[in-house]
């Protein structure tokens, strides 16, 4: 433990933005690193609890206290060393992750956590800046090849960690750049993609092989795959949307969210509009914008909509309004259901919970507004909650332009999926369990999203280690990999 007073003697203190005005006119990344003063203070208020609560909220198992007072006593190095031996991705998570281990902090209690978040994404920055991450190259080859569909966290974590073992992966992205939905489904200004380039470089100096525009079951059979290689790993995430099936749905402006927030990825990356948005651009540019759906894809396409200069810009949740803070005694350490409020909302945004979408109202085959009505939650005659509209609360809002951002109901029922033969659990995901990560198909194992369902980036790296260390295994008999 570094300062054993140091929780006592510093307040906690985040990193900064820049003001919403300014950083509204650019798709840049907003945040103000700490300096290191001030985040070395801030790393000797970690406690260095008997029984660390941060390691169970942690989905990758980060070492947390260990590096926490490796940055306190500024011994860089070792902190980049301990924080990537646990997650290969930490300039990721150190930027989109919400932080379940801050919420399990012991300081959590008093709502004073550690800025465990920031001192991660400060200490793998610092490690890009200063040299000190480089390919880690494995002594000898196995011989063995392994295919993986899916470039997303997941697929990268899952071949990195081969390749590091010895075998020879080559990953397989149906886009025409690497990174899944962290390349075209999170904004520049949440992350900014260079980050997965210069990965995408040290792995492919580290042997993993990547192919884009190669969609599985289109370009090459899954029969190809299981020809050529060892073993194939299904990591292709949960594409699959929400649907809302309402009258007027079909009205032209009434859009899925990733139809709105991939081009615009694409623009950032230097497309022309054609190839960015074949189907046509969708822009938010003096219209009236609602979006459905109140979580962290509804806030992408807030904060995408007020780049554009929406006319205004309204979201809606159709769970009730949460509160402003949780109940430690009932929640801590566990995921506090509370009232969060993202950059992006304080950029500009009206919230509304508890109300439903009826249908969307228009004219001349477009959009012009969507019927709501209020919902209140009433126990059944079970007991259950449920909930029942509010008699005459009907209300119509205005709308030229209405983002569906209601989540993902599991991975796309494509070629892939129909030719891999694999069995799906009963929510329409792979079925594979987390001790081996084996589908019901010889050679075919499955991680991330595509198998665990919508998650956090931060859970399809360890599902993409963890994956990893399975294969290994089945191919050599035992594994050294790290789960």
């Amino acid at each position: 433990m570094g300062k054993p007073t140091g929780f006592l003697e510093v307040d906690r203190q985040d990193r900064g933005y820049v003001d919403p005005q300014s950083r509204l006119r650019n798709w840049k990344e907003f945040v103000h690193p700490l300096p290191v003063a001030d985040l070395t203070k801030q790393a000797s208020r970690c406690m260095d609890c008997g029984i660390p609560f941060c390691h169970q909220g942690c989905p990758v198992n980060n070492q947390i206290p260990d590096f926490n007072n490796l940055v306190y006593k500024e011994q860089w190095v070792q902190a980049l060393e301990n924080l990537q031996s646990t997650n290969n991705f930490p300039e990721f998570t150190g930027r989109v992750c919400p932080a379940p281990c801050e919420a399990a902090c012991t300081l959590n209690i008093v709502d004073t956590p550690v800025t465990i978040k920031t001192i991660e994404c400060q200490i793998v920055d610092r490690g890009w800046e200063e040299g000190w991450i480089k390919p880690q190259m494995s002594p000898r080859g196995t011989g063995k090849r392994v295919a993986v569909v899916g470039s997303g966290p997941a697929g990268l974590a899952c071949a990195q960690q081969l390749a590091r073992a010895g075998h020879a992966p080559t990953v397989f992205e149906k886009n025409d750049r690497i990174g899944g939905l962290l390349r075209y489904g999170i904004p520049d200004f949440k992350m900014e993609k260079h980050l997965i380039d210069r990965r995408v470089q040290q792995m492919d100096a580290e042997g993993v092989i990547f192919r884009t525009n190669m969609e599985i079951g289109v370009n090459v059979s899954v029969q190809r795959l299981l020809d050529d290689y060892d073993v194939l790993v299904m990591a292709g995430g949960a594409e699959n949307p929400r649907d809302l099936e309402i009258p007027g749905r079909e009205l032209a402006g009434v859009h899925y969210a990733m139809e709105f927030l991939v081009p615009q990825n694409k623009r950032n990356a230097g497309d022309d509009e054609l190839r960015a948005a074949p189907k046509g651009a969708i822009s938010a540019t003096g219209k009236h914008v609602v979006v459905i759906g109140g979580g962290d894809t509804g806030s992408d396409c807030i904060g995408t909509s007020n780049r554009h200069g929406a006319a205004s810009v309204t979201q809606l949740e159709i769970m009730p309004q949460p509160p402003a803070r949780e109940n430690k005694s009932m929640t801590w350490p566990d995921w506090p259901l509370k009232l969060r409020t993202s950059s992006s909302h304080e950029e500009g945004c009206e919230r509304d919970f508890a109300v439903a979408t009826k249908r969307v109202i228009g004219s001349n085959g477009r959009v012009e507004g969507v019927e709501c009505v209020r919902l209140e939650w009433v126990a059944g005659p079970d007991g259950r909650q449920t909930m029942q509209e509010i008699a005459g609360s009907e209300f119509v809002i205005k709308a030229d332009l209405v983002l569906l951002a209601m989540g993902f109901v599991g991975p796309k029922k494509d070629n892939f999926l129909t030719q891999a033969g694999v069995e799906l659990d009963p929510r329409g995901n792979v079925r594979a369990n987390v001790n081996d990560y084996k589908t019901s198909s010889p050679n075919i194992f499955s991680c991330g999203d595509m198998r665990r369902g919508q998650s956090l980036v931060v859970w399809a790296i360890r599902e993409g280690r963890q994956c990893a260390q399975a294969v290994d295994a089945f191919l050599m008999g035992a594994s050294k990999l790290p789960r």
